[in-house]
C-alpha cells in the first residue's frame, strides 16, 4: 500500500514538473527561431560576420573586407547650340569625358594655327658623294631626312624618279635615314628605311608599292610624264643616323597640302598620322596647352594624354563646343569648311561612310567619330555639324562613356535624327567630294632651293 503511494506521488510530481516547463522551452524554442531565421540570400561583404584571425586565434576579429564605394557614373554628355549659340539640347556638359578620336579636332586645330592649311612637310634627299654623268654612278651614300606623316610607296617612286632626272641610277654606299623618318606608317626609323631601300630599286620593289604607284598614275593619267620605270639601286646596307656634316641637298619633296592630309587622317581616323603631325606641335602637352591657353580653359576642362585620342584624354562636351567654333573659325579664315578636312556622313570613305550611307541624313551630317572599345569600360563620341531642312547648321557635341559602343553610336544617331526631324528633316551641305588618293597623290617635288635650307643638319 505505502509503496503504490510512492509511485502515485512521484508521477504526480514529474506531471506537474513538465507542466511547469513547457513556457520556459516555447520561450526558447521561439527565441531561437527569431535570431536565426530561414534565408535564402547569401551574406555579403558588408553582412557576413567578421572572420577569426587564424594567426591569432584569441586576437580581435579582423574586420570585414569592404566593399568599394559607389560612385555616380554618368555614360552621355551633350551639347547642341544654333551657329550663334543659342543651345538647343544640353546634358553633362561641363562633366569630363573620354571624347576617343574626337580629340583630332584638337591637333588638327593647333597644327592649321601653327602651319597654316597650304603647309607642305618636307622629306630631304641628301649625299655626300660624287655622281660620275657618264655612268650614273654616285660614289657615296644616300641620305633621307623628314617627318612627313602621309610619305608612301609612291612617294619613294616618285623621288627615285627624280633621282634618275639629275643622272642617278646607282649608288655605291649606303641608305641612311634620319631617326625620326618614317614610311608606310611605320613608327620605326629601321624598317621605314628598309621599305624605302626596296622601293627605290624596280628589281626589290614590293608588289604593294607597284600597285599604289600605278592607281596614282591611273589617277592623274600622267604615263607619258615616266617613258621609263623609275629606279635607283643602293649597293650597301639600311643605317638609322643623322645627316652627316658637309650633306648636299639633291631633292627637296614636298607632301600635299596640310589641308589635303587632315582630310584624309579624319575620314580614316588615322592614329599615327595624328601623332606624327601632334609630334611637331610639342605633343600632348603642347596641344593641351595650345588649346587651354587660347581658348581660355581650365585643366579640369581638358586634359590630353595623345594628340590622336588613344589612351585616357578627358574633355568636357562644352570644352569641346569650344574647339569645334575655334577650328570652324580657323578654316573660315582660309576660306575653308568643316567638308573640307571632316568625313561627310555616307558620301566620304572612312568611318562615316557605311555609318550613314543608306540614311536620311546622307550628306547632312560632318562630323568626327570617336571610338575606345576597352579604355574607359567603352567611349564613343560623334562632334560636328548638321543641316536642316530649315537651312539651319547646328553644332553637336555628342560624348558617351561605359558601356557598349555600338549602343552608343545608335544613341548618338538616334539624337542627331531626333532634333533634324524637329526642325523638318536633314538636307545635305552643298559638298563636291574629291578622290583621297588624289589629295595624298598632291605633292609637291624641288630642286635644291637656294639660300638656307629649312633642313639644319646633324640636328634631327
Amino acid at each position: 500500500m505505502k509503496q503504490a503511494i510512492s509511485r502515485t506521488a512521484t508521477l504526480a510530481f514529474g506531471l506537474l514538473l513538465f507542466v511547469s516547463l513547457l513556457p520556459a522551452v516555447a520561450s526558447a524554442q521561439q527565441t531561437t527561431t527569431e535570431q536565426a531565421p530561414t534565408t535564402y540570400t547569401r551574406p555579403t561583404v558588408m553582412t557576413r560576420p567578421a572572420p577569426a584571425n587564424p594567426a591569432q586565434p584569441n586576437a580581435a576579429p579582423i574586420a570585414p573586407d569592404i566593399a568599394p564605394p559607389v560612385y555616380e557614373t554618368r555614360t552621355q554628355g551633350v551639347l547642341v547650340e544654333t551657329i550663334d549659340g543659342q543651345k538647343v539640347m544640353e546634358q553633362a556638359a561641363d562633366v569630363t569625358f573620354n571624347p576617343a578620336s574626337a580629340v583630332k579636332l584638337a591637333t588638327a586645330l593647333n597644327a592649321l594655327h601653327n602651319f597654316g592649311p597650304s603647309h607642305r612637310f618636307s622629306t630631304g634627299v641628301w649625299t655626300n658623294g660624287t655622281l660620275d654623268p657618264a655612268t650614273g654612278v654616285l660614289t657615296g651614300d644616300l641620305i633621307i631626312s623628314g617627318r612627313d606623316p602621309s610619305l608612301h610607296y609612291e612617294h619613294a617612286i616618285q623621288m627615285a624618279h627624280e633621282l634618275n632626272e639629275l643622272g642617278i641610277r646607282t649608288v655605291t654606299g649606303d641608305l641612311i635615314v634620319a631617326p625620326r623618318f618614317t614610311m608606310n606608317f611605320d613608327w620605326s626609323a629601321q624598317r621605314s628605311g628598309d621599305a624605302f631601300y626596296d622601293t627605290l630599286d624596280t628589281t626589290r620593289r614590293p608588289a604593294a608599292a607597284v600597285r599604289a604607284w600605278n592607281e596614282e598614275r591611273a589617277v592623274f593619267a600622267d604615263y607619258a610624264a615616266y617613258p621609263t620605270v623609275p629606279s635607283v639601286a643602293v649597293m650597301g646596307a639600311v643605317y638609322v643616323n643623322s645627316v652627316p656634316e658637309g650633306a648636299r641637298l639633291l631633292i627637296d619633296h614636298r607632301s600635299s597640302k596640310l589641308v589635303d592630309i587632315l582630310k584624309v587622317l579624319l575620314c580614316y581616323s588615322n592614329n599615327f598620322m595624328a601623332e606624327r603631325i601632334g609630334d611637331n606641335l610639342g605633343g600632348a602637352v603642347g596641344v593641351e596647352q595650345f588649346i587651354q591657353q587660347t581658348l581660355d580653359l581650365q585643366p579640369s576642362e581638358v586634359k590630353l594624354a595623345s594628340t590622336s585620342g588613344l589612351g585616357v584624354n578627358r574633355v568636357t562636351p562644352r570644352a569641346m563646343m569650344k574647339i569645334l567654333r575655334a577650328l570652324r573659325d580657323e578654316l573660315a579664315k582660309n576660306r575653308l569648311t568643316f567638308s573640307d578636312i571632316m568625313p561627310v556622313a555616307g558620301i566620304d570613305p572612312g568611318t562615316l561612310e557605311k555609318r550613314y550611307g543608306a540614311s536620311r541624313g546622307r550628306g547632312s551630317i560632318v562630323a568626327k567619330t570617336g571610338t575606345l572599345v576597352r579604355t574607359d569600360g567603352g567611349a564613343s563620341a560623334l562632334v560636328g555639324q548638321m543641316r536642316v531642312a530649315s537651312g539651319e547648321t547646328l553644332l553637336f557635341v555628342i560624348f558617351n562613356m561605359r558601356g557598349n559602343v555600338m549602343r552608343f553610336r545608335e544613341a548618338q544617331d538616334q539624337i542627331v535624327a531626333q532634333i533634324q526631324n524637329a526642325r523638318g528633316g536633314p538636307a545635305p551641305f552643298s559638298y563636291r567630294p574629291l578622290t583621297l588618293s588624289m589629295r595624298l597623290a598632291d605633292t609637291q617635288l624641288k630642286a635644291s632651293p637656294t639660300g638656307k635650307d629649312e633642313y639644319e643638319p646633324g640636328t634631327n
